[in-house]
């Protein structure tokens, strides 16, 4: 370690959570080295602007890269402390089996310039024991180094798991103030991993094992499915019944201890819509209200897009607005979005009639090719458009009165014009 006691970094993973990771970790002052497999992403970088649509994350990448405390390349450098920030999608084997793939490439990597001293952090949201099996992997590749938890005496390194808690648009702000729970794989690595948290996290870091670290991040995102599953499934019985379901929802939550959320067209985003699985897949025979709320959430999907050919079929030769295709609000993150799925559905039934309006797109995704739809601007859907389908409540749909939509059939998932029912 360096003699001014601030640790050289290495951040494999430039992604929506490893390049606002490498930047807060450079702005206390440690020099850190990014790791990303694009090239492309790995220059973006180096010439100091961004790859993802974060709020302040241009102007703080700018700054350290000017200062050289952030560089990014495509191949792992020596470090004393390594922080793995990469994917764990599904296996493609259509059972929604975790790939931890991505993470054992890492460590494998990571093995080959390690160093006696150096600690070793996994970010990644991932299955209960990837911690552990990290170590393994590293610990094949190096045994001439002393691992936790499989050789006696002090071992030569530490390894731990920290996930993140944070929400896009607020990335840098949670990724400083939020708590975190870091898991070692034995105290001492928890210890060593606290420290380096320390420097830059000012929310309260808990210890705690590796294993109970990993499931707690499950856990979390598989309370918010639960619940938003409840609204959800009280949405599509509500249009069974012909009930205005956010009537519903304003008035029950009137009792003190009911708060039932917001539904929509489904669930998105890399954790809510993927974490629950994980936990499925360790223990399926009991996580039995956590299968059946992502079944739920995957169900609203459909039910969404089967309501919104109706209005489309019952409104023949008009054009049809989608509006939105990132998974919340007021973000360009489209991963495991029901609005791009919803919206991709229709185009390919319906080509050349979709208009899709996304402010923070600058071309369809690839899905829409050859299917004739067009990205337009909120302006061209309103004076084009006769259907009109809010997928994602950006605030720039928010706004737009009811008299420039009321000559339209409206289908509003998303419940931001109280004037529709």
């Amino acid at each position: 370690m360096r003699g001014d006691t601030k640790p050289d970094v290495c951040v494999i993973g430039l992604g929506y959570i490893g390049l606002p990771t490498a930047a807060i970790i450079a702005r206390a002052g440690c020099p850190v080295h990014g790791v990303d497999v694009s090239r492309n992403v790995v220059d973006t970088i180096n010439r100091g602007e961004i790859h993802i649509e974060e709020v302040d994350l241009d102007g703080l990448v700018q700054a350290v890269v000017q200062r050289g405390l952030l560089k990014a390349s495509t191949e792992v450098a020596s470090a004393d402390v390594f922080v793995i920030a990469v994917p764990t999608p599904f296996a493609k084997d259509g059972n929604h089996t975790p790939d931890t793939s991505y993470v054992m490439a890492a460590a494998e990597k990571v093995a080959a310039v390690l160093k006696k001293g150096d600690t070793v952090i996994l970010e990644s949201t991932s299955p209960v024991g990837t911690t552990e099996a990290m170590r393994d992997a590293i610990a094949a590749k190096r045994p001439d180094l002393a691992m936790p938890g499989i050789t006696e005496g002090q071992p030569d390194v530490s390894l731990a798991y920290c996930p993140e808690r944070v929400l896009p648009g607020k990335i840098l702000e949670e990724l400083t103030h939020n708590d975190r729970s870091i898991g070692g794989i034995t105290p001492r690595c928890a210890r060593k991993a606290l420290a380096f948290y320390k420097r830059f996290v000012k929310g309260e870091c808990v210890t705690t094992d590796a294993r109970s670290a990993e499931m707690t991040k499950l856990v979390e995102n598989a309370f918010r499915d639960v619940n938003i599953a409840f609204a959800n499934e009280l949405s599509m019985i509500a249009d069974r019944q012909g009930l205005d379901v956010w009537e519903v929802i304003r008035l029950a939550n009137r009792h003190p201890r009911v708060n039932i959320l917001t539904p929509g067209p489904g669930v998105g985003g890399h954790c809510i819509a993927v974490d629950p699985w994980f936990i499925v897949h360790g223990a399926p025979d009991e996580a039995k209200i956590i299968r059946q709320a992502r079944e739920t959430n995957d169900a609203k999907m459909h039910h969404v897009l089967a309501r919104a050919k109706a209005l489309v079929d019952a409104n023949p030769g008009v054009k049809i607005a989608c509006l939105g295709l990132a998974f919340k609000a007021n973000i360009d993150d489209f991963r495991e979005s029901p609005a791009r799925y919803v919206a991709a559905s229709l185009a390919r039934e319906f080509g050349e009639r979709v208009q899709v309006v996304e402010p923070y797109a600058g071309e369809l995704p690839m899905e829409f090719d050859g299917t004739g739809a067009q990205l337009v601007d909120i302006d061209t859907a309103l004076e084009e458009s006769g259907v009109l389908i809010t997928l994602v409540d950006h605030d720039v749909f928010k706004v737009i009165p009811p008299e420039e939509r009321s000559d339209k059939a409206v289908y509003d998932t998303r419940g931001i014009w109280p004037d529709v029912a």
